[in-house]
């Protein structure tokens, strides 16, 4: 297995990846109106009512809770700016609409275009991007960035584009929060989609970047690990 997954053909792929949507349009198919009426009403809504939920809801799952009252909660303010990366259908971008200003950024419009059916708030600002940039995002003007569910798929190259941009726009006070693949765990291990990553080539990247990493969480979730840096 250890093999496998070094081998080149199990890296993944560059931007025009289609896993988010085919995961995306699953997700369509299962809550298609026949296969809701051939499935239970109670389950339905308890695990299929929001895109994302069935990889776990904050609100129910032990680990999902720590992470939202640790690592988004305390950095909420009502007048802060943040931006979520790859927010899906928004089972994390519901914690951070106290903010004054939340920009919601993503690779894919199909995906921006299913979140706005959750949320479409005044102060939410939804930004198609290239890839790794925040286009239309001022310089120092963030006070808290997020992602959940993205990094975990991206590959080094990607990681480190995308901090080189969070470096632009994060003020000198703000805090980012990452939760990235932890190849260290099986779970991610035995999982294609996660991306060749462990926490110490995470802290090389952002230090590199120019960052200061703050705090780590590596037990808390099976598969992946937490990292907050700011400058």
């Amino acid at each position: 297995m250890e093999t496998r997954l070094r081998d080149q053909s199990w890296r993944m792929p560059d931007l025009n990846t289609t896993l988010h949507l085919d995961m995306y349009q699953e997700y369509r198919k299962r809550n298609s109106l026949f296969h809701r009426f051939t499935r239970a009403v109670q389950e339905f809504r308890h695990s299929t009512q929001m895109y994302g939920l069935e990889w776990g809801d904050p609100e129910v799952h032990g680990s999902l809770k720590f992470v939202r009252d640790r690592y988004v909660f305390p950095y909420v303010d009502p007048g802060g700016v943040a931006v979520e990366i790859g927010p899906g259908g928004g089972r994390w971008t519901r914690y951070l609409l106290g903010f004054h200003q939340l920009y919601v950024v993503d690779y894919h419009a199909e995906l921006l275009g299913e979140l706005k059916k959750n949320f479409n708030r005044s102060n939410m600002k939804f930004i198609s991007n290239s890839g790794t940039d925040f286009p239309g995002i001022a310089d120092d003007s963030i006070d808290f960035l997020f992602s959940f569910g993205c990094f975990v798929h991206l590959e080094a190259n990607l990681i480190e584009q995308y901090l080189k941009n969070m470096r632009r726009i994060l003020k000198q006070a703000g805090n980012a929060v990452i939760q990235y693949s932890d190849k260290n765990k099986i779970l991610a291990q035995t999982n294609p989609s996660f991306s060749d990553n462990t926490p110490d080539r995470m802290r090389k990247m952002v230090v590199a970047s120019g960052f200061r990493i703050a705090e780590e969480d590596l037990t808390t979730l099976p598969h992946s690990s937490v990292i907050r840096f700011t400058y």
